[in-house]
C-alpha cells in the first residue's frame, strides 16, 4: 500500500520530469494552484479522484501510477 505522501511526491517528480512548474500544471489541469501545492506538500493527503484524474491526464499517466 502507498504511504500517505506518495501521491504528492509522485506528482511532483513527474511534473518536474516534464519541466512543468506548479503553476503550469495547475493551469493545464484546472486544479487550483494552492490545491496543487497542498497535494504536493502532503497537506492534502487524499485528493479527490476527479482532481487526481485531471492531474494524471496532464502528466500523461494513470491515476494508479500516481498512487504507487
Amino acid at each position: 500500500m502507498a504511504t500517505e505522501n506518495n501521491i504528492g511526491e509522485n506528482i511532483k517528480k513527474r511534473r518536474a520530469k516534464l519541466g512543468l512548474s506548479q503553476e503550469d500544471l495547475a493551469k493545464k489541469s484546472g486544479v487550483k494552484y494552492t490545491t496543487l501545492t497542498k497535494i504536493e506538500s502532503g497537506v492534502i493527503k487524499t485528493p479527490s479522484v476527479v482532481m487526481t484524474a485531471k492531474i494524471a491526464r496532464i502528466l500523461g499517466v494513470s491515476i494508479e501510477d500516481l498512487l504507487r
